[in-house]
């Protein structure tokens, strides 16, 4: 429960059709366990007291009795469990009964929750015996005097964020179900006690079902499912829990087993995400029922993955490369039919991400069925260009049947330096900045000659660092980079490799290989001498801290305990936390690069463009970030 996670588990018990007190036994074991693995709610299946399939025994006070009695023993036996249990069981009120969920607390009913939609169709006959959810009860239970009622919410006073809601299986699988209405109102966890039978391609939609609710709702979503022991007279149950945040599945059991899943979920980062949507709008109506788990520390079990722009290894990552190539070529096509042009010149310098605008400038040329010859690539070398990254550029041209013309830079910049009276022995910024500066006067002054639009090159982790030389490679005619941070810059390149002819995949490869530099200080030898990640800190770091601090609005110090989760046993605590103040000092200060960015477009969840997803003064204060994360 520290910096805003919270453990939470569904269950399924091994149950014994109406056998209230084998299943009240099995229900206890399984929330000590849970207790003992940290887990503040443990949320089991619909009618799990007496099994979801008693059929018209629903209607016998024997059955009824029962699951009251074994309610009680359920609550005596977890009277010292520091955990949220929420519990399916029938419940008599007003002269109805209610198929309901009761949320336990050390001993205490807080509420019940009856379920709203009551399916009556296909395998389903659950209007014979329960009525819809239809007003708000008191009664007594188990000794205890609670509410039943759809309307209630179950708020954490010690935990902020931590609010449940609950519904019961049918509802979620409605047009408009229950827990729309309880995120609405505040709830931000929502619990599903389900008993859904399985059928060929059933747990696919389930799964759907789940992590579509959930980003809806901006929500984790529990979804407890009925298993063993429910009678197979004309349906299986296979277990089937899912665990879901936001959209993204965190856990789910494997089917056809009993027992417990649990995740970590992130109940910061689900404010964060409301706080930010303004069409995610807060209603008041609930009746809210406070209880307080006490505070104690987690060691996290979450993986927190260290590249969070980058899919994991697999078919998504490059399913997931090949649309953001796409996305990025398509905004080049859409720059080139506005203009009506067919040529475009971009720097190529051998380097990462000059390649990889020159893969968006090929997709989109055979896209629009344009002559790459169009595509002008040129390479301007410097005083620290070397010949490995000069001739990969030169090989690059040629494998995609590009144009290619070579600019040296170099005289031009040493009658510069004699224009302002700089000693070019001085390599300071104005020696690295004037031949920045130059390369773009080149590109620009080439593009007007072609009737061409300059391709910018860059990409969001400089911009976010401000690793640009201002009004040199940080301008363009249209930045096809500007929203791809230098770890998936990397991992689009490896993607165009891998589905490339192997002459064009070694040189990317080699690409790939070189150390990322701009080479703007003279090499010892043939290497380059200057290496960017030394100077401003490791991208990965970087792109972690941007997609953290940024997209998620977290302060300094979630930022860096979330690092070292992340980073653990790759850099030390002290190693993260220098990088982190360099990130925070660099974005503050370099503001004013991005408030006049060129167009570009954005591919993913982050981006820094001042017309769209980040507006920020240029002259705003890093004090209390700085403070905050000088102080870890």
């Amino acid at each position: 429960m520290k910096d805003g996670f919270l453990r939470i588990a569904c269950a399924t018990p091994e149950i014994r059709v109406a056998d209230c007190e084998f299943n009240a036994k099995s229900i206890c074991e399984l929330a000590a366990r849970g207790a003992e693995a940290e887990a503040s709610l443990i949320v089991f299946p619909e009618l799990c007291l007496t099994g979801y399939t008693c059929g018209d025994l629903f209607l016998q006070q024997t059955l009824q009795k029962g699951a009251e009695d074994a309610l009680c023993r359920v609550l005596s036996e977890t009277a010292d469990l520091d955990c949220v249990l929420a519990i399916g069981l029938p419940v008599v009120a007003g002269g109805k009964l209610y198929n309901a969920a009761a949320v336990l607390f050390r001993g205490k009913i807080l509420g019940l929750v009856p379920k709203t939609f009551i399916p009556n169709y296909s395998e389903f006959y659950e209007l014979r015996h329960f009525t819809p959810a239809n007003g708000r009860f008191e009664l007594s239970l188990c000794g205890q005097k609670t509410l039943l009622s759809p309307e209630l919410l179950f708020s954490c006073s010690s935990i902020p964020g931590f609010a449940l809601g609950i519904e019961i299986c049918e509802d979620l699988w409605v047009a408009e179900p229950p827990s729309g209405r309880l995120a609405s109102a505040g709830a931000t966890v929502i619990a599903n006690l389900s008993a859904s039978g399985e059928a060929v391609g059933k747990p696919d939609y389930r799964r759907a079902l789940v992590t579509g609710q959930s980003a809806r709702l901006c929500a984790a979503y529990l979804y407890a499912n009925a298993g063993e022991g429910e009678s197979t007279t004309d349906l299986v149950f296979s277990g089937h829990d899912l665990i879901a945040e936001n959209g993204t599945l965190l856990r789910e059991s494997e089917r056809f087993t009993t027992g417990l899943i649990l995740a970590d979920i992130d109940l910061l980062k689900l404010s964060q995400e409301r706080l930010r949507m303004n069409t995610f709008r807060l209603l008041d109506g609930m009746e809210t029922i406070p209880f307080a788990l006490p505070l104690r520390p987690l060691e996290l079990k979450r993986r927190i993955s260290p590249l969070p722009f980058v899919p994991e290894a697999g078919p998504e990552r490059d399913e997931r490369c090949a649309d953001i190539l796409a996305i990025q070529s398509e905004g080049l096509c859409q720059r080139l039919r506005h203009v009506k042009g067919g040529r475009v010149v971009l720097g190529l310098s051998g380097g990462l991400d000059s390649t990889l605008a020159l893969i968006v400038a090929v997709r989109a040329f055979d896209r629009l069925g344009l002559d790459r010859k169009g595509i002008e690539a040129v390479t301007m070398p410097g005083f620290g260009t070397t010949g490995r990254t000069k001739n990969n550029a030169a090989a690059l041209a040629k494998a995609y049947g590009v144009s290619f013309r070579e600019i040296p830079i170099q005289n031009t910049v040493l009658s510069h330096f004699k224009d302002i009276g700089h000693d070019p022995g001085d390599t300071s910024v104005t020696y690295e900045n004037a031949q920045a500066r130059e390369r773009t006067q080149v590109l620009m002054d080439v593009a007007n000659k072609t009737g061409a639009i300059v391709i910018g090159t860059g990409d969001l982790s400089e911009l976010a660092l401000g690793w640009a030389t201002y009004n040199g490679d940080h301008m363009s005619m249209y930045g096809v980079n500007a929203s791809v941070p230098k770890t998936l810059v990397r991992h689009l390149v490896e993607y165009e490799a891998s589905v490339s002819p192997k002459p064009l995949s070694a040189v990317l490869r080699d690409v790939l290989a070189t150390p990322v530099s701009p080479e703007l200080l003279p090499p010892a030898g043939e290497q380059i001498s200057q290496r960017t990640e030394e100077l401003v800190g490791p991208y990965e770091l970087h792109d972690f801290f941007l997609y953290y601090a940024i997209r998620w609005g977290f302060p300094p110090k979630r930022v860096f305990r979330l690092a070292l989760l992340a980073f653990r046993g790759a850099y030390q605590p002290e190693t993260v936390k220098k990088w982190l103040v360099v990130f925070y000092r660099r974005f503050f200060s370099q503001q004013f690069k991005r408030s006049c960015l060129p167009d570009g477009p954005k591919v993913g969840s982050v981006s820094l463009s001042p017309r769209g997803d980040w507006r920020m003064p240029s002259d705003a204060c890093a004090k209390l970030w700085l403070d905050e994360a000088e102080s870890l």
